[in-house]
């Protein structure tokens, strides 16, 4: 084990995070178009929000569809540096699509960890529990030889939430705990909201312009494909043009 320098830390976040905003921005100045938005969102649950018109379904639509991306791209973020700060400590394995489901492993205290990162705690559907549970048995039977103990954890950047490790088959930790458990530094989940937030505001401010442009174009290409005359949505056009049977050629 080595100590943390926390001032790699804070280069490697402040380095990175550039990446993220960079990231973000591509998607509405040269990523999302009009039918790539209306195709993957929902439009009926935007009619029963009761909007009519297009400036208030294409802003609802876009802040959906950047939401999610975002979280996806953050998490790709945090869970970057989360294995770049155990590399330093314990020397973590990063696995690259090796097939295991687990994101890096490393050694503390004579102990095996196997570690599926994620952004917050509050993820997957049934579906994906499953898989991580039998992730979690795959790998105590891949690393759980010559009598060594394997602990297989989803490490979580954020939260407080806890499981039962015997009955789930591996262990939730989140928030301060798991940040203390790749690092040994028990202030780290602190430490690293400064660097996160480098040059948020002209980063922001920069985005905040580009997404203003972004959304005056798509409004007046929905009015001009989607509204009628008096600027009010033709939901069947819409839903035609989202869901309707494929016209054969």
């Amino acid at each position: 084990m080595k100590k943390l320098n926390i001032a790699d830390v804070q280069k490697y976040a402040e380095e990175h995070i550039t990446v993220f905003h960079k990231q973000r921005l591509d998607v509405v100045k040269e990523k999302l178009n009009l039918d790539h938005l209306l195709l993957h969102k929902n439009p009926y649950l935007f009619k029963a929000k009761n909007i009519f018109s297009a400036q208030q379904l294409v802003k609802s639509m876009t802040d959906a569809y950047l939401q999610s991306g975002e979280e996806t791209l953050f998490g790709e973020f945090i869970e970057g540096l989360a294995i770049f700060v155990c590399n330093q400590v314990y020397g973590a394995e990063k696995f690259d699509k090796d097939g295991s489901g687990m994101d890096f492993k490393f050694e503390k205290e004579g102990v095996i960890y196997v570690v599926e990162c994620k952004a917050g705690w509050n993820w997957g559907n049934k579906s994906q529990i499953s898989q991580i549970k039998l992730n979690a048995k795959l790998a105590k039977e891949k690393w759980g030889k010559d009598n060594k103990e394997v602990r297989v954890v989803n490490g979580c950047c954020f939260g407080k939430k806890k499981n039962r490790a015997d009955k789930a088959g591996y262990e939730k930790i989140c928030g301060q705990d798991f940040w203390y458990l790749i690092s040994n530094d028990d202030e780290l989940y602190i430490k690293i909201i400064e660097p996160i937030g480098h040059k948020a505001k002209e980063k922001n401010e920069e985005f905040e312009i580009a997404y203003a442009s972004f959304l005056f174009k798509l409004t007046n290409e929905f009015a001009e494909r989607y509204c009628d005359e008096g600027g009010i949505i033709d939901w069947a056009k819409l839903l035609e043009f989202n869901s309707g049977r494929k016209k054969k050629k």
